[in-house]
């Protein structure tokens, strides 16, 4: 699962979620059940959208099959159905940056969920830590991480001039139709969504390993890195997840061909 940033404009880094799976020259690694998938069919018809409040449980259904089970964090905990971060999931929707592959038939095979992140008023009051309020046992830890990160890194330090960025939360392609571009095609919407408002920056936070590897192909770079292995409560390591899942990794994009005052 991508895990994204801090806490910006009265959000918490949990309502900042993910982005994982991804682009056709990846997708073998990316199988994580290890299974080669059917060869898709050569040429599909698809459109790329906006993602509005309507499609929320389209999204939702496609999420559950084939990203949530699969996530690496998730996965360790065996976290299963959780309401909680189905919800926190889908809070970045009402920013209006997040966009879908639909088939021309209607599926849904693809989705691109992203966030606007801004930068807190210097007089704004710290915000609760999002495992506070958490119910969920499970849940609760990864939010915990999320907390930890929070503490140690701001990435508004990195760029003193920029007030609003993308937050690449979650990328995920139908099983099916992988191979085709589809992820490909969806990033470079996002891209172009920053273009047209005047976003220079874009970071995802990967909890995978997978994920990771395909943001850097498509030229993002680190700006951050926390090991699993050095992340502990009460001087235990909270998180073994199964190799090469070894560290939450944070990655931006610069897009230079932009001003940089952002028009949202």
């Amino acid at each position: 699962m991508a895990l994204l940033v801090r806490v910006h404009s009265g959000e918490k880094l949990s309502d900042l979620y993910p982005i994982r799976r991804l682009t056709q020259k990846m997708d073998n690694v990316l199988n994580v059940a290890g299974i080669t998938q059917p060869n898709p069919p050569t040429s599909t018809p698809y459109t790329v959208e906006l993602i509005t409040e309507k499609d929320k449980e389209a999204v939702l259904a496609m999420l559950r099959k084939f990203f949530f089970k699969d996530e690496p964090l998730n996965k360790f905990l065996d976290l299963g159905e959780c309401k909680e971060l189905e919800e926190y999931t889908l809070k970045c929707v009402k920013d209006n940056c997040s966009f879908k592959a639909v088939h021309n038939n209607g599926d849904l095979i693809g989705i691109f969920l992203n966030g606007l992140l801004k930068r807190p008023s210097p007089s704004a009051k710290p915000s609760e830590k999002a495992a506070d309020s958490c119910q969920h046992a499970k849940f609760k830890k990864i939010l915990a991480l999320f907390d930890r990160i929070e503490e140690n890194f701001n990435i508004f330090d990195l760029y003193p001039d920029i007030d609003v960025m993308v937050d690449g939360k979650i990328l995920s392609v139908n099983s099916e139709y992988r191979g085709l571009g589809i992820a490909g095609c969806l990033t470079e919407r996002t891209l172009e969504f920053m273009k047209e408002h005047n976003i220079p920056v874009m970071h995802v936070l990967c909890s995978s390993h997978y994920s990771a590897r395909v943001m850097e192909k498509l030229g993002f770079h680190e700006v951050y890195r926390l090991n699993y292995s050095d992340y502990k409560v009460n001087d235990e390591v909270v998180f073994t997840p199964a190799e090469p899942h070894v560290a939450a990794r944070i990655l931006v994009k610069e897009i230079a061909d932009v001003n940089r005052k952002s028009t949202l």
